[in-house]
Formats: structure tokens, sequence, C-alpha cells
């Protein structure tokens, strides 16, 4: 319940300040769009600020390779000058009135632009019961990687981001590293294998799955099961980082009247969902022969922009892109 507040009234409501929604914030504001940005979380970013931060990124254009941490620190330098913003705010309801929208009997606006990614999302836990001071030393997100220094920190995962937080906090001074995987193959990238496999302070243990638990003078002492074996493998950890992936969905659009395609957003050529005057962007849509990539998303956020200025003001000559002549 947020209680009894003003309407605010806005041309354009964001929900998501990943880096898409970010992007669709600035490129509004070339419009001279009034903004409102919503997210969830408490701080702006999406998947890159929270889940990649530190991993390189090669496919965004004008940067040979940028980290998830910095993409975003660009997109919000702008972003927080251009729009307004309403975190830790889950969009609850959308009511059509008239033609504005109604957001959570609050904020009134003219077109909604859907930019949530893969939807919610919340790490899959670590699969062993835990108290209180055992959770101490469990992490799914690593914000400050100068903190592991000195310790032994097992990794437990297989993909992408076990490999990426194996590689970061290897750099950090007389730390030990120990990625534990249930298969022998990996599902990141050989080339993060290949270089976690030449450090001299990182162990990789597989087949092994996490079976046991215990805190021992502060420590998280975990026996390991051998896949396919009865051997258990007792291994000491000052931290673990959990990186068995995420649940995320979009379903929570329904409640909207928007439609969904395998748990995304179906739009047309024009970003427009089956609702008028609500659109949808990046990941969280879906349309023949999509692919995901941030920097498709940039473009689908200018194609809803300019699709919502056709809408909102079709009487004006519109400038299509800041290099009109």
């Amino acid at each position: 319940m947020r209680g009894v507040f003003k309407i605010k009234k806005f041309d354009i409501a964001i929900i998501g300040a990943g880096p898409i929604g970010l992007f669709a914030a600035n490129f509004a504001h070339l419009h001279g769009l009034k903004t409102i940005v919503f997210d969830s979380l408490e701080e702006v970013g999406g998947q890159p600020k929270l889940l990649y931060p530190f991993k390189k990124i090669f496919d965004i254009p004008v940067f040979a390779s940028i980290t998830g941490r910095n993409l975003i620190t660009q997109l919000k330098l702008q972003a927080e000058k251009n729009a307004s913003f309403s975190l830790n705010h889950r969009v609850s309801e959308i009511n059509h009135d008239d033609d504005h929208f109604l957001i959570d009997h609050e904020f009134l606006v003219k077109s909604v632009i859907i930019a949530t990614g893969t939807g919610s999302f919340s790490p899959k836990k670590f699969p062993l019961k835990m108290d209180k001071e055992q959770t101490k030393h469990v992490h799914y997100y690593i914000r400050e990687p100068k903190k592991f220094a000195k310790q032994t920190i097992g990794v437990f995962g297989g993909g992408d981001s076990a490999l990426d937080w194996a590689l970061e906090l290897a750099q950090q001074p007389d730390t030990q590293i120990k990625l534990i995987h249930r298969r022998n193959e990996f599902r990141g990238l050989e080339g993060s294998l290949t270089q976690l496999k030449s450090l001299k302070n990182v162990e990789i243990l597989t087949p092994y799955l996490p079976k046991t638990l215990q805190l021992v003078n502060n420590q998280l002492s975990i026996g390991l099961k051998q896949v396919g074996t009865t051997t258990i493998n007792q291994q000491i950890f000052d931290q673990i980082v959990v990186a068995y992936g995420f649940r995320a969905n979009n379903n929570f659009v329904r409640k909207w009247g928007v439609n969904l395609s395998g748990g995304q957003i179906t739009v047309s050529s024009e970003m427009k969902t089956n609702i008028p005057g609500i659109y949808a962007i990046g990941d969280a849509t879906t349309y023949p022969g999509r692919v995901p990539v941030i920097g498709l998303g940039f473009g689908e956020a200018q194609i809803a922009i300019t699709s919502i200025m056709r809408s909102l003001f079709p009487e004006k000559t519109l400038t299509i892109h800041s290099t009109s002549i």
C-alpha cells in the first residue's frame, strides 16, 4: 500500500532501469518527452550492474569493449539529468483512463514502455539448509571484490557468471579460488576457463555437488560429494559465491492485459504490444528473427519512441535523428 499521493503527470513511463530503459529515457528527452522510470531494484543498472559488472561487453557500438558497470555509469549520467526515477518500486497496476494510463493510482502517463529485460529475477539458492550465521558467508552478487582479498573463496557454478566471478576474485591479493561444478564440462566461455586453469591461485573441482555444510571457526566447512560415487571431499571456505543462475519472468504483465509468447512480450515492428499505448523493448520482447543483444535493444528504444511521438503529436514534423540536415 503506497498511501495517498498527488497525481504526477508524464508523457512516458518506462518500466525497467536497465541499459535499454536508461537509453530510452535519454532518447525520449531528445524529443522533449517528460519521462518517469520505474524499477523494482534500489538502484539502476539491471543485470549488467548486478550480475556482471566487471565483465567486458564487446557488442556495444563505439566501444571496443566496456564493462557492465562502466556501461551503466555512462548511461546513468545522462538519464538522471533527463528523467525522473521511482526506484524500489515494483509497478503493480496499470489502468487505462481515456487517453492516459494510471500507474499505481499515482502516475498519469500518455504512453508506457516495458523495458524489463527477462523480467524480475531472483538467484537460485544454494541447495543446503543454512542458519543465519552460515548465510552471512554465502553471496549471490559481488559488489566489492576487494572485500574478498586474502581469503579462500568457493565459487559454485559452471556458466559464464561463475567463470567471470572466479576470474575477478582471483585478481585480489593472496586470494585462493576453488571453482566447483557438478560436471566436468563447463557452459561458460572456453577462453575464460583456459585463463582460470593457468592461474596458480585457482583450483577447479569437478564433478562435485555440495552435500553437507557446517560453520567451524567462522568458516564454512562444506562436504563435496563426487558425482557417481560416495566420496566426500571436505573443503574449508571463508566465503562462497553461488552462480547457479537466476529465475526470471515477465508474467506479471499479463494482469495489465499484455500478451506473452513463451514468457516474452509479442510486439509489432513499431514495438507495439496488443494494448494501444503500451510498447515493449529489449529482451522483454519477441518477434521473428530477434537476437538478445544490448545494441539491438537501443535501436528498439528509438523505434518505440519515434512511434510514440507520431501517435502523440501527429501534427508535428518529426525529426527522427540528431543528424538530420
